[in-house]
């Protein structure tokens, strides 16, 4: 950074903490951290204001996907039209209340919130007028957008689709193409987190440029970089800075042995049961693999696998291993476990497609005297997998592993300059 021009703005990789200077990037570039590879920012085709219209549509895909039946079911002359809040309503007044209090946030408050508070911002970035509650508004987006997971309750909806497809005739209904758009919409949309839009706040000359007030600490919540703060307070989101890395090893710990624990009754506990006038049957998990697969689903049967079997297990072994692995074996080895820990990052959301899968068949199998399926034990303790599981790679702190191979470079430099 010796060379740095006091009119960028200075960008520190939330993965290692190297400090980059912010340059212009070619329509759909990307630029990457030259020390582990993060991808720090990118550079779409669309201007904010197109932005604001597709996040205006999203809005409108949104309400056609909560607001009109995913499906109409005909079982034996008994008609069902089923939308996803009458799938959360049919749980609750069966008493799984923390079921459909978890799949209600994820699958609709979530996603909701993030759309609405995405736009907000765009729009006053893109009118040039910084409302009061900006900074707490970002803080809120950061927080909520992990946990937004309507691409998971897509292929949710899909394989329970799959799975009662024989109980009678299914047919299409508008909320199912309105979810289809809605997660194409907010996969694009979702490239604008809470960092992205501080850094559109700052080309547009509204907030303070990250840099100009030193270097040394850097903002959690709006990535500012700055010199400390006498009060402690960052000088541009006036949130708490704080000299210690966040997330200790005992605190991640924690979150993994309570998300192993939580692992064996959700695999081995029935995850729902059917009850038909023939008799009832209960499922697990793995139950439910190779009954898609037997029913010729093997694509969907593939994908639960790894969404619910091996996801959960990998991100298990591989936050397990991040932690015990803490010897600074070089730049390469500290950058592959850096990718790793991405990995898990990226995939942790996707395991709670099981506790969607069977919210939605509770609903969909709904015929008095004639089918139901209750959700098991299994599913809460899932949902807490998955949980638990995200929360842990949150509270990991990958840029510790990179602490602590500068200060083995630097202590060997210090030795060499002695002899």
């Amino acid at each position: 950074m010796s060379n740095r021009d006091p009119l960028r703005p200075l960008l520190a990789c939330p993965h290692c903490d190297t400090l980059h200077q912010r340059l212009p990037l070619d329509l759909r570039g990307q630029a990457a951290c030259n020390c582990c590879g993060t991808v720090l920012y990118r550079r779409g085709a669309l201007s904010i204001r197109q932005w604001i219209a597709m996040a205006c549509a999203c809005l409108v895909i949104f309400a056609v996907a909560q607001g009109f039946p995913i499906i109409y079911l005909s079982v034996l002359g008994h008609d069902l039209s089923l939308t996803f809040w009458q799938a959360l309503h049919l749980c609750w007044d069966r008493g799984y209340y923390g079921i459909s209090v978890v799949t209600g946030l994820v699958g609709f408050w979530f996603p909701l919130l993030q759309i609405s508070l995405t736009l907000w911002i765009m729009q006053a970035i893109a009118g040039r007028r910084l409302p009061p509650d900006f900074a707490w508004t970002l803080r809120w987006l950061e927080r909520l957008a992990p946990w937004s997971m309507a691409p998971v309750l897509v292929l949710g909806i899909l394989v329970a689709l799959v799975k009662v497809a024989d109980l009678g005739n299914l047919q299409i209904g508008p909320g199912l193409v309105g979810f289809f758009g809605l997660s194409f919409f907010l996969s694009g949309l979702s490239r604008w987190n809470a960092h992205a839009l501080w850094r559109a706040a700052e080309d547009a000359g509204m907030v303070r440029v990250s840099g100009q007030d030193g270097q040394g600490m850097v903002c959690e919540a709006c990535a500012y970089v700055q010199a400390p703060a006498a009060d402690g307070h960052c000088r541009r989101c006036e949130a708490k800075l704080d000299h210690a890395r966040y997330g200790s090893p005992a605190e991640v710990w924690a979150l993994v042995l309570a998300a192993a624990i939580f692992y064996i009754p959700a695999n081995t506990l029935p995850i729902m049961s059917l009850q038909t006038p023939v008799g009832i049957s209960s499922h697990t998990i793995l139950g439910g693999v190779i009954e898609l697969w037997q029913m010729g689903s093997w694509d969907l049967a593939l994908i639960v696998f790894v969404a619910s079997v091996m996801v959960p297990v990998t991100k298990l072994l591989a936050l397990s291993f991040l932690l015990l692995r803490t010897k600074p074996d070089g730049v390469y080895v500290q950058r592959q476990r850096t990718r790793l820990y991405t990995v898990i990052e990226f995939v942790g959301q996707w395991s709670m497609l099981d506790v969607f899968v069977v919210v939605l068949m509770a609903a969909m199998a709904d015929f008095p005297g004639l089918s139901r399926i209750d959700v098991g034990p299994a599913a809460l303790n899932f949902g807490a997998v998955v949980v638990l599981t995200m929360c842990a790679a949150m509270r990991y702190d990958p840029r510790r592993g990179w602490d602590r191979l500068r200060a083995s470079s630097q202590n060997a430099q210090s030795g060499q300059g002695i002899a």
